[in-house]
C-alpha cells in the first residue's frame, strides 16, 4: 500500500482489507532523508512508524535526498519495486482519486515491472467519500495547507463534518487538487488510536505545516 499518512491512503487500506482476495503485506512511503518527514504531509518520522504499527503491517521506507531530482526519485523507486517483485508481491495500491494524469504516471511507471497498480478509492464522489471516512471513524487531522487555496487557519484541524462545512465551494472536499494534507491518527485501520499532540504551525513557500508529535516524544521533551 502506498502510504502518504494520510486520509486518503489509509481509507484505501481498510477498503482493501475488506476484500478477502488481497492480502496486504506493507506500507511504502517516500521520506525526505534530510528532514525524516513524509513528502508533502511534512508528518514526521516517529508519527509514520506509530501508524505503522497501529496498522500491524511493515514499513517499506524509501529515503529520498533533498533537494531530489525525478530522475532519482524514479530510480529509487524502481529500486524498491524489484524488491517488492523479488518477494513476490503482486500490486502496489494508491489512495488515488479522480487526477488522471497521477494515474497515468503511476501506471507508465509501473508497467514494466509487471506490478499491478490498484486505485480502490478511483471516482468514488469526494463530497460522498469524505463523510463515508468520518462516519466509518476515520479521524485526521490538517498537517498541511496551500495558502493559495485554503486559509492558513485551517492548518492543525480536524477533519470532521465542521471542516467540510466550512469548506470554501471552490476546495474539493478531500483535498485532491492539493488543497490540504492531512495525518491520520485513528480509524478502522489502526488497532488503537494514535495519540498526537500538536506542536509549531510553520509556513514555508506558501504551505503551512502543523507539526504533530506522538505523546512520548511530547512527554520526553517536557522531561
Amino acid at each position: 500500500m502506498s502510504w502518504s499518512s494520510g486520509k486518503d491512503s489509509a481509507w484505501a487500506l481498510n477498503l482493501l482489507r475488506c476484500d478477502p482476495s488481497i492480502e496486504i503485506v506493507g506500507l511504502l512511503t517516500t521520506l525526505n532523508a534530510e528532514f525524516q518527514r513524509v513528502a508533502m504531509h511534512g508528518t514526521r518520522r516517529s508519527v509514520l512508524e506509530g501508524q505503522a504499527e497501529a496498522t500491524q503491517l511493515p514499513l517499506w521506507v524509501v529515503p529520498l535526498p533533498w533537494p531530489c531530482s525525478n530522475e532519482t526519485y524514479e530510480q529509487r523507486m524502481t529500486d524498491v519495486c524489484t524488491r517488492a517483485i523479488s518477494e513476490q508481491v503482486d500490486a502496489i495500491a494508491f489512495g488515488d482519486l479522480f487526477l488522471r494524469d497521477v494515474r497515468a504516471y503511476r501506471e507508465r511507471q509501473l508497467a514494466p515491472t509487471g506490478l499491478e497498480p490498484l486505485f480502490p478509492l478511483w471516482d468514488i464522489p469526494t463530497e460522498q467519500l469524505a463523510r463515508d471516512m468520518i462516519a466509518g471513524g476515520l479521524r485526521a487531522r490538517l498537517a498541511c495547507v496551500d495558502t493559495k487555496q485554503l486559509p492558513a487557519t485551517f492548518a492543525g484541524r480536524e477533519f470532521d463534518d465542521a471542516l467540510l462545512r466550512d469548506l470554501p465551494v471552490s476546495a474539493d472536499p478531500c483535498g485532491e487538487r492539493g488543497e490540504f494534507h492531512t495525518c491520520v491518527h485513528d480509524g478502522p485501520m489502526f488497532n488503537a488510536p494514535l495519540p498526537l499532540e500538536a506542536g509549531e504551525i510553520l509556513e514555508r513557500d506558501g504551505f503551512v505545516y502543523a507539526d504533530f508529535l506522538c505523546q512520548h516524544e511530547i512527554s520526553a521533551m517536557r522531561n
